[in-house]
C-alpha cells in the first residue's frame, strides 16, 4: 500500500512537470507546437499498447511533413519533459530516503549503518572492523570522456528546478495552498528558463572547459557532501561497537583524467596539465577560506572563559609584523581575548597568499610566493587539529566535532590538489620518444628485441648520469613528452606531492612499455639511483585494454617484477603496484561476455602474481557509463569482483552522464558515495576473513560461455561484409562528433573507421542511438542457448543464485536488452545503403536479441526483464512512449541528412534538429557512451 502511495505521488509530480511545461510551450511558441506534440506523444503511446500500421504511416508522414524549425522545438519539448521526468525521479528517491532517515529506520540498502549492522551480527570483533576500515581506499577518478550531453548551463537550471521540488513537498506537507501555489509559479518560471536555455553546445569545449565542468561537482554537490558520508561512518561504528571507539579513517580519494589524459588527444599538452593542477588548487583553496571565515564567527571564546591551549596563544601573540599588518591592517590587537577567532584570521590571511599565488599563475603573471603561503597542506592540517585538540581539551568536543571536524576531513580528503591527477599516454607515443632520444647515442632501439630493450633501459634507469637534451634535435612530440615529466617533477614541489596519481600507458602490450615511462621518468630526475640508493617519485599503471591484452597481463607483468632495477625502485614508492583494466575496448573488441570473463581471470591472476612476489595490488576499473562500456550500479559492480581480489582498495573511472547522475546535488553524491563504499567494504571483508573459492565448475562453465560469446560476437563485427559501411550510415555516430561534447577526437586514428580505431565512446553511443544496444548482449544469447540444449539449465541457473558474478553480469545486460528496441531499430536499418546487407545484419542482431532474452528469462526466473528491478523498469518504461517519437524523427531527420544530392546549403538546414534529437534520445535513455 504504502508502495503504492509512493509511485502516485511520483506520477503526480511528472504529470505536475508535464503540464507546467505544456503551458510554457504554449505561451512560448504557440498551441500549434504544442498541438504537434501531443499528437506524436498520444499517437505513439497508443502504438506502444496496440500496434497500428495505419496509425503508425500517419505518424510517419506527419514527422516528414515539418519543417527544421518546428522539429528542433518539438524535439526540445520531448528533451525537456526527459530532464524533468529524470529530475522528479531524483527528487522522489532523496524524500524517500529523507523520511527513512527521519523515522530511524535503513539508509537505504546498503548503507554504512546497514553494513556495520551486518558485520557485527557476522561477527565481526572490533580489531577486525578497524583493521578493515583502515584500509580502506574508495578511488573514483573524473575523466572527460564526452558522454555527457547537458551543457553546464542546463544542468545548473535543472538543479533550481530540483531545490524547488523540495519547497514543493514542505508546502504540501504543511497543507499550505498558497505557498503550494507560489511554488508552482516558480516551478513555471524555471522551465520557462530552461526552455530558452539552448540544451546544444554551439562551440566544441576545450580542455579547459571540461576541467572547469569536473571542478563544478565538488562547489555543487561534493564539499558538502563528503564530511557528511564521514559522520555516517562514525555514526555506525558508534551505534554497533559503542564500547570500542573505532576511529573513521580517511577512505575517499578523488581522482582526475581531466587535463592529464593525452591519450589520442591532441589538446592536452603540458601547460595544459599545469592549468588542471591550478584550476584544481584555487577551487579547494576558495573553499578552505571560505569555511575558515565561518568558523572564525562561530568560535568565539574567551580566553578568560576558558582554558585555550597555551600553543595557539602563543601563534596568536608571537606573529611577524608584517603578517600582522596583512591580516590585521593598523587593528594589530583585534580578537586578542578571542584566540580561535584571532588565530582563524591569520589562517585566512595565510590562505589568501596561497590563492593569490595560483590566481597569478593562472593569469600568467607569475609572483614570488609569499613568505607566509602555508609551505603544504600537513602545514594547513596542523593547525585546524590544534584548534581541535585545544576544543577537546577544555570539554568542547561537540563544539569540535561541528564544522571544525567536517574543515579536517575536506583538507584530509582534497588537500591543496583537489583530485590526484593520472597522467594517461599511448605507449607508441613512448616508445617513439625513447627511440628518438636514444638515437643520439648512436642506439637504434626499434630493432631490438624485447629482452635487448629491458635490459638497455635497466642499465639507463640505474646510471647517475641522463642524456643531456639541450642541444640535441629531438622530435617536437619527444620534447613535448619529457616536458611533462618535468612538469610532474615540478608541480608536486610546487602545489603538493600527492597532485599526481598514477602515470597510465595505454595500449600496454610489452614490459618495455612501462620501463620505457621508468626511463623518461629517469630523464627529468623522477627516478633512478641517487648515491647507489633507489628513488621513485611515480607511480605506473600498465593499462591492459583488448581482450589479447588481457590475456598477456601475467607475462608482461611477470617481466616487471623479475626485473630488479623495476623491482627496487616500485618496492622505495610504496610496493604498490596499480594495474588499470579495460573493459570499453575490451567489450568494444571481443563483445560484453568475453570481456567480463577475461576481465575476471585477469584479475585473480595478477592479484595471485603479486602474491608470490610479496608486492600490494590495486586494480584500477576503467568502466564506462553504459553496460557495453563495462558499466552499471557501482554497489553491485564492486560486489561482483573475484572473491579476494578487493582488498579494501578500489579505483574506478566517472565520467559524463555517470558524473552528473551521482554527483549534481550533495543529495545524491551522499548516497551514491556510500553505496560505493559499503560494497568495497563487504568485498574486502577477505581481509580479515576466510573466504570462499569460486566453485570450479562455475569457472569452466563461465569460459565455455565466454569463448562461444566472443566467436558470435566477432561473427558479426569482424567478419560481416558491410558491417561498419552500415554501422556508419543507419547510426548518427558520424554526426556525434558535430555535438561539441568533448576535445577528444571520436577516432583514435582520422580516416581510419574501422574498429579498432573508433573510441568506445561513438562505438557505444551509436548504437544506442538506433535503440540497438548490442555491444552490451550480443552472444550472450548464442552461448546460453547452446549451453542449455547441450547441458539443460540446472548449471546456469545454480551460477545465477550463487556466484555474484553471474548474478550481477546478467542483471546487467538485463537492463540493456530491455533498452533495444527492435521495431525502431528496424527503421535505421533501412537508411542503408545496400538493403540486402542491411537487412542481414539487422536480422543477425534481432535474433540474438530473441535469443538472449529468452535465455536470460529462464535463468534468471524473471517474467520479464528487470523484474527484480521494478523501480528502474517504471523509470524506462515510462520514457518509452517519449522516445518513440524523438526516434522516428531522427530517422526522417537523417534520411535528408545523408541524401548525397542535397547541396551543402541544403544539408546545413538539418544539422541543428539533428543534433538536437541526438541529445533529446541520450537524455531519454539516460545514458549515451
Amino acid at each position: 500500500m504504502a508502495k503504492e502511495l509512493r509511485d502516485k505521488q511520483l506520477r503526480s509530480r511528472v504529470k505536475l512537470l508535464g503540464s507546467l511545461l505544456g503551458e510554457v510551450i504554449e505561451t512560448q511558441v504557440g498551441k500549434d507546437i504544442l498541438n504537434a506534440v501531443e499528437k506524436l506523444r498520444k499517437g505513439y503511446i497508443k502504438l506502444h499498447d496496440n500496434e497500428d500500421p495505419a496509425l503508425r504511416a500517419e505518424l510517419k508522414a506527419f514527422i516528414e511533413e515539418q519543417n527544421p524549425e518546428d522539429l528542433i522545438l518539438i524535439i526540445r519539448a520531448f528533451n525537456l519533459y526527459f530532464s524533468l521526468v529524470n529530475l522528479a525521479e531524483e527528487e522522489h528517491q532523496f524524500h524517500e530516503r529523507q523520511s527513512q532517515l527521519k523515522s530511524d529506520g535503513p539508509l537505504w540498502m546498503g548503507s554504512v549503518l546497514n553494513t556495520i549492522e551486518e558485520f557485527k551480527k557476522d561477527g565481526l570483533t572490533a580489531d577486525e572492523v578497524k583493521t578493515l576500515i583502515g584500509k580502506l581506499n574508495y578511488i573514483p577518478v573524473f575523466t572527460a570522456h564526452p558522454t555527457e550531453s547537458k551543457r553546464r548551463a542546463v544542468m545548473d537550471n535543472l538543479r533550481r528546478i530540483f531545490l524547488t521540488l523540495g519547497e514543493l513537498n514542505e508546502a504540501e506537507n504543511y497543507q499550505n495552498p498558497y505557498a503550494q501555489e507560489e511554488v508552482i509559479k516558480k516551478l513555471q518560471y524555471q522551465i520557462q528558463v530552461l526552455w530558452r536555455t539552448d540544451e546544444v553546445r554551439r562551440i566544441k569545449p576545450t580542455v579547459e572547459d571540461e576541467i572547469r565542468n569536473g571542478i563544478y561537482y565538488f562547489r555543487q554537490s561534493l564539499f558538502a557532501a563528503i564530511p557528511t558520508v564521514y559522520r555516517y561512518m562514525e555514526r555506525a561504528l558508534a551505534r554497533h561497537y559503542p564500547d570500542d571507539n573505532i576511529p573513521t579513517p580517511n577512505f575517499l580519494t578523488f581522482g582526475s583524467w581531466i587535463g592529464g589524459d593525452r591519450d589520442g588527444n591532441p589538446f592536452v599538452t603540458h601547460k595544459t596539465t599545469v592549468n588542471a593542477l591550478l584550476m584544481q588548487a584555487r577551487a579547494v583553496l576558495y573553499e578552505y577560506e571560505k569555511r575558515i571565515f565561518q568558523l572564525s564567527s562561530q568560535l568565539t571564546q574567551s580566553r578568560y572563559l576558558t582554558e585555550i591551549k597555551q600553543e595557539i596563544l602563543n601563534k596568536t601573540t608571537i606573529i611577524d609584523a608584517d603578517l600582522m599588518e596583512l591580516v590585521f591592517h593598523k587593528r594589530s590587537s583585534r580578537f586578542i581575548d578571542e584566540p580561535y577567532r584571532r588565530f582563524l584570521y591569520l589562517m585566512r590571511g595565510r590562505i589568501q597568499q596561497n590563492i593569490a599565488y595560483v590566481e597569478a599563475q593562472l593569469n600568467d603573471d607569475p609572483i614570488e610566493k609569499s613568505p607566509f603561503c602555508y609551505n603544504s597542506e600537513e602545514e594547513f592540517i596542523d593547525d585546524l587539529e590544534l584548534i581541535y585538540e585545544s576544543l577537546c581539551g577544555h570539554g568542547d568536543q561537540e563544539v569540535a566535532d561541528a564544522d571544525l571536524k567536517d574543515l579536517i576531513r575536506l583538507a584530509q580528503t582534497f588537500g591543496f590538489y583537489l583530485m590526484r591527477l593520472d597522467i594517461r599516454q599511448e605507449s607508441t607515443v613512448h616508445t617513439d620518444a625513447v627511440s628518438d632520444l636514444l638515437s643520439h647515442l648512436g642506439i637504434n632501439y626499434e630493432q631490438l628485441s624485447e629482452a635487448e630493450r629491458i635490459d638497455l633501459l635497466s642499465k639507463h634507469i640505474s646510471s647517475p648520469t641522463i642524456i643531456d637534451t639541450q642541444h640535441l634535435a629531438l622530435n617536437k612530440m619527444t620534447k613535448e613528452v619529457l616536458e611533462v615529466f618535468h612538469v610532474i617533477r615540478r608541480m608536486r614541489e610546487e602545489i603538493s606531492p600527492k597532485a599526481f596519481n598514477n602515470y597510465v600507458i595505454s595500449m600496454t602490450h610489452e614490459a618495455s612499455h612501462v620501463m620505457e615511462v621508468l626511463f623518461l621518468a629517469h630523464q627529468a630526475g623522477l627516478a633512478g639511483y641517487n648515491a647507489g640508493e633507489p628513488y621513485c617519485k611515480i607511480r605506473i599503471s600498465p593499462l591492459f585494454e583488448t581482450i589479447q591484452d588481457l590475456e598477456h597481463i601475467v607475462p608482461v607483468t611477470t617481466a616487471l617484477f623479475d626485473n630488479p632495477t623495476y623491482h627496487a625502485l616500485l618496492k622505495v614508492s610504496g610496493n604498490l603496484q596499480e594495474i588499470m583494466l579495460g573493459y570499453s575496448d575490451s567489450a568494444k573488441d571481443g563483445g560484453n561476455l568475453s570481456s567480463a570473463w577475461t576481465l575476471y581471470q585477469a584479475q585473480e591472476q595478477i592479484m595471485k602474481l603479486a602474491d608470490e612476489y610479496g608486492i600490494d595490488c590495486r586494480l584500477f576499473h576503467g568502466r564506462g557509463g553504459t553496460v557495453g562500456r563495462g558499466g552499471g550500479p557501482t554497489h553491485n559492480a564492486i560486489l561482483s569482483q573475484p572473491t579476494g581480489t578487493v582488498r579494501g582498495q578500489i579505483k574506478f573511472t566517472e565520467q559524463g552522464e555517470v558524473l552528473s547522475y551521482k554527483y549534481s546535488n550533495a543529495e545524491t553524491a551522499m548516497y551514491e558515495i556510500s553505496l560505493g563504499v559499503t560494497g568495497l567494504m563487504k568485498a574486502s571483508k577477505c581481509l580479515v576473513r576466510e573466504t570462499k573459492e569460486d566453485d570450479p565448475e562455475f569457472l569452466s562453465t563461465m569460459q565455455q560461455l565466454a569463448k562461444q560469446g566472443e566467436h558470435a560476437f566477432r561473427e558479426l563485427t569482424d567478419h560481416t561484409d558491410g558491417f561498419f559501411k552500415f554501422f556508419y550510415e543507419a547510426t548518427p555516430v558520424t554526426e556525434i562528433g558535430l555535438l561539441n561534447i568533448g576535445s577528444r577526437p571520436s577516432h583514435r586514428k582520422q580516416g581510419n573507421l574501422s574498429k579498432s580505431s573508433i573510441r568506445a565512446i561513438p562505438w557505444v553511443f551509436g548504437w544506442a542511438q538506433a535503440r540497438l544496444t548490442f555491444p552490451a548482449w550480443y552472444g550472450t544469447g548464442t552461448a546460453l542457448a547452446n549451453w542449455s540444449n547441450n547441458h539443460g539449465d540446472k548449471q546456469l541457473k545454480d551460477m545465477y543464485e550463487n556466484w555474484p558474478f553471474f548474478r550481477g553480469l546478467v542483471s546487467n545486460i538485463q537492463m540493456a536488452l530491455f533498452k533495444t528496441d527492435l521495431i525502431i531499430g528496424k527503421s535505421y536499418s533501412e537508411l542503408g545503403t545496400d538493403q540486402e546487407t542491411a537487412q542481414k545484419i539487422y536480422h543477425m542482431i534481432a535474433d540474438e536479441h530473441t535469443r538472449a532474452v529468452e535465455a536470460n528469462l529462464n535463468i534468471s526466473g524473471n517474467e520479464y526483464l528487470m523484474a527484480e528491478t521494478p523501480q528502474i523498469a517504471l523509470s524506462l518504461m515510462r520514457r518509452t512512449p517519449y522516445l518513440e517519437p524523438l526516434n522516428n524523427i531522427q530517422v526522417a531527420i537523417l534520411k535528408r541528412y545523408k541524401n548525397p544530392d542535397l547541396t551543402d546549403e541544403e544539408r546545413e538546414v538539418w544539422v541543428t534538429p539533428l543534433l538536437n534529437s541526438i541529445n533529446a534520445i541520450a537524455a531519454g535513455m539516460r545514458n549515451t557512451g
